[in-house]
């Protein structure tokens, strides 16, 4: 799936894209913060940005997009509780191994270089501190320093 947001169901976003599509990204779309208006703008739009393997110009152009289809910091839709503010915008660099951040909260996106991390058996676990107001800005890998116990998912598996 090239866009995908939570709701609603795929075959229903593509259906509503179909619609947007006969009218064109260039002459109007939609602008409410419901996710299959933000599935709209998101389908017209990283069809329209350049398109490169130039990861100095492709992350910040998908960067564009997911910032035009976000859903403002402090939104809240009492009725709609499955509206809420964008808090994390991510994009990964499968080719050269780097994960960017891009925290709605903070000035400047940051990135992690996987291909500089030891993951070998035994090299332990690290974490990135980013609970009580921490920030970063650019490269953040030398950031991480070793835990003591691996990280413990809120959900079980």
């Amino acid at each position: 799936c090239q866009v995908m947001t939570n709701s609603p169901f795929y075959d229903d976003q593509l259906a509503i894209l179909g619609y947007w599509r006969q009218i064109g990204g260039l002459t109007m779309l939609p602008g409410t913060n419901r996710a299959s208006d933000r599935f709209v703008r998101a389908s017209f739009y990283i069809d329209a940005v350049v398109q490169t393997s130039d990861p100095k110009i492709a992350v910040p152009a998908v960067m564009s997009v997911m910032r035009n289809v976000s859903v403002p910091y402090g939104i809240s839709t009492p009725d709609k509780p499955h509206i809420a503010s964008t808090r994390w915008r991510t994009v990964c660099d499968q080719k050269n191994r780097v994960y960017y951040f891009e925290p709605t909260l903070a000035m400047e996106p940051f990135w992690v270089d996987l291909a500089a991390i030891d993951f070998s058996e035994g090299s332990g676990e690290r974490t990135l501190t980013l609970a009580g107001g921490q920030t970063y800005a650019g490269d953040a890998t030398a950031k991480f320093r070793k835990s003591a116990k691996p990280f413990v998912f809120l959900f079980g598996v």
